[in-house]
């Protein structure tokens, strides 16, 4: 039997707009997964240890500071020292399309820019993230 999927939520640095993070959780809650949402500025740290504690199969980043090419692969690396190079590890927010490739190359799974829905967000973790059995 296989448990509903449990996505983390997170907003690293210091940008302060949530709204579009408190959007996707809420479409992820009703699209039937467990939505862990950890709030505001947290460190690249905060959020793998929340990640691993939780034991959760996919992480979504939001992130509008323009600090993605230092704070991603620092989530990235952390993932893999911690094992969980398994975890699926979407963002959304603003980042330029120049910046993608390394993205995807230091472990970032797929990347939401303005204007995605978040039908395509559910779709696109339900069909990539490893399901577990219970």
């Amino acid at each position: 039997m296989n448990r509903p999927l449990r996505v983390l939520v997170a907003k690293p640095g210091l940008d302060g707009h949530d709204r579009g993070a408190k959007i996707v959780a809420r479409a992820l809650r009703d699209a039937g997964m467990e939505v862990i949402y950890t709030g505001l500025r947290q460190t690249p740290e905060q959020i793998v240890s929340a990640a691993v504690q939780e034991d959760v199969d996919a992480i979504g980043i939001s992130i509008l500071s323009g600090a993605h090419n230092t704070i991603l692969p620092r989530i990235c690396d952390l993932l893999r020292q911690a094992g969980m190079q398994d975890v699926l590890l979407v963002v959304g927010g603003i980042i330029p399309q120049e910046d993608i490739p390394a993205l995807k190359s230091a472990g970032v799974t797929e990347i939401f820019q303005p204007g995605a829905s978040t039908q395509e967000i559910v779709a696109f973790i339900r069909s990539h993230a490893p399901a577990r059995s219970i």
